[in-house]
């Protein structure tokens, strides 16, 4: 089963060609064929541990290309610590994706891509070193640089907006060096994503370059988030199982495809919301049916401030093979002041809690029906929103020894205009 280019059918490649071009011709995104996908024994799966269910996933979507006994060993060294799914309520739950080395989900991507990309460089005779470019909101930038740290076959660029990502969630990648190479744009996240976009449209400096990103763009990131909705559904109770919606909060829209491809696999989700802040470009086009980015606006939940989401074409893929799914998914917008209220109710409830997560919360509360259970997802440690937090909440939080470590490091940063010219000469003296 290969993948396709949404934005150019002709173009079929494996799931490791896909990995390693990470972007295909005009812009367009690979993914599966949706009416091929498999539908899974679900009973089965659940039975199993993590690291061997994820095998079986990621090698049905990947259309065999990986073996499950590789694709096994690669989710065992990728996800190797929890995802737990933690009672908020009797009709909410949490699942905590914030216990990789980094502090958000993005771990789990992140660092099944690395590995992914290793195989593809063999599987392709590739020798030379890839440059990871990657633009960040806030949490991609932090795992896809520990997840290729000091790896000799890889260099990595992180684009981030200046000073729209929490200092916390920024010490994680400004102070690595390295091989680690961050740029502080004087622009927001969509600049930042389009800069991105130019680079894979640039061919001279894709072969140069041996170009390859990491943001959700590439399909390895979107397979492994798949496998922990799985993991969720291992937790719950039988009784909650059918009943569970998913909420996730939601700014370039990879995590929520995650989800529906889960549904498209058997998973028995009731329906699937996708929170988003003020940024409400979905919502608004599911009502109107007009897509119209606004200026990206900067709210409490910073890795969510994203107008164009890029997995969109993925997700509209999805609706458009399977009606079924499109009944099932909804997306709302969440303001900033329910997004203080939401984050201060899961306190009083004694969850501590940061924006984001705050975000689903107050969704699915505004959305809830009769005798639904809610999952939320936990994308980061509220630590890394240490200062918001605690000026929301009047109540303090302890750091991580992970960000405790960074706290005091310098930063090792460019400063850069959203000029392409500029990022592409940078990146060509870089080498």
């Amino acid at each position: 089963m290969p993948l396709v280019n949404l934005a150019d059918e002709s173009q079929c490649v494996s799931f490791y060609d896909a990995v390693r071009i990470g972007l295909g011709r005009s812009q367009g995104l690979f993914f599966p064929k949706v009416e091929e996908l498999p539908k899974l024994p679900v009973d089965e799966l659940l039975a199993m541990p993590f690291a061997q269910r994820s095998g079986v996933i990621l090698s049905a979507l990947a259309g065999g290309d990986i073996s499950i006994e590789d694709a096994t060993e690669m989710a065992q060294q990728a996800f190797n610590f929890a995802a737990p799914v933690v009672a908020v309520n009797e009709a909410v739950s949490c699942l905590e994706l914030f216990h990789g080395p980094t502090l958000a989900f993005k771990d789990f991507g992140a660092r099944f891509m690395a590995l992914a990309l290793a195989k593809a460089k063999e599987v392709n005779g590739d020798n030379r070193p890839s440059t990871i470019v990657t633009a960040t909101s806030g949490d991609t930038g932090a795992a896809v640089a520990a997840a290729f740290y000091r790896q000799s076959s890889a260099r990595v660029v992180v684009l981030y907006p200046q000073n729209k990502v929490s200092p916390l969630q920024a010490r994680l990648f400004t102070t690595l060096g390295d091989n680690v190479q961050s740029i502080a744009v004087n622009g927001d996240f969509d600049q930042c994503q389009a800069l991105v976009k130019q680079l894979f449209n640039d061919a001279e400096a894709v072969n140069h370059l041996n170009l390859n990103s990491a943001n959700s763009i590439n399909i390895s990131r979107l397979f492994a988030q798949v496998c922990y909705y799985f993991e969720a559904w291992a937790q719950l109770s039988t009784d909650k199982q059918n009943r569970t919606t998913i909420v996730v909060p939601s700014g370039n829209f990879g995590n929520v495809c995650a989800a529906l491809l889960a549904m498209q696999l058997g998973l028995p989700i009731k329906r699937v919301i996708a929170a988003t802040n003020s940024n409400d470009t979905v919502p608004r086009y599911l009502q109107s049916r007009q897509w119209q980015p606004s200026p990206t606006k900067q709210t409490l939940s910073n890795a969510m401030d994203i107008s164009a989401p890029n997995n969109w074409p993925r997700v509209e893929a999805l609706l458009a093979h399977n009606p079924e799914l499109g009944g099932r998914f909804e997306s709302v917008s969440v303001s900033e002041q329910d997004t203080v209220e939401a984050l201060q109710a899961l306190h009083s409830q004694g969850y501590l809690s940061e924006p984001h997560t705050a975000v689903a919360f107050s969704a699915f509360k505004k959305q809830q029906q009769q005798g639904e259970h809610g999952l939320i997802v936990g994308t980061a440690h509220p630590a890394k929103f240490a200062e918001l937090v605690e000026q929301i909440l009047g109540a303090s939080i302890e750091l991580p020894k992970r960000l405790q470590h960074v706290i005091g490091k310098a930063e090792l940063n460019q400063t850069m205009e959203p000029d392409y010219q500029q990022l592409r000469e940078f990146l060509f003296d870089y080498q």
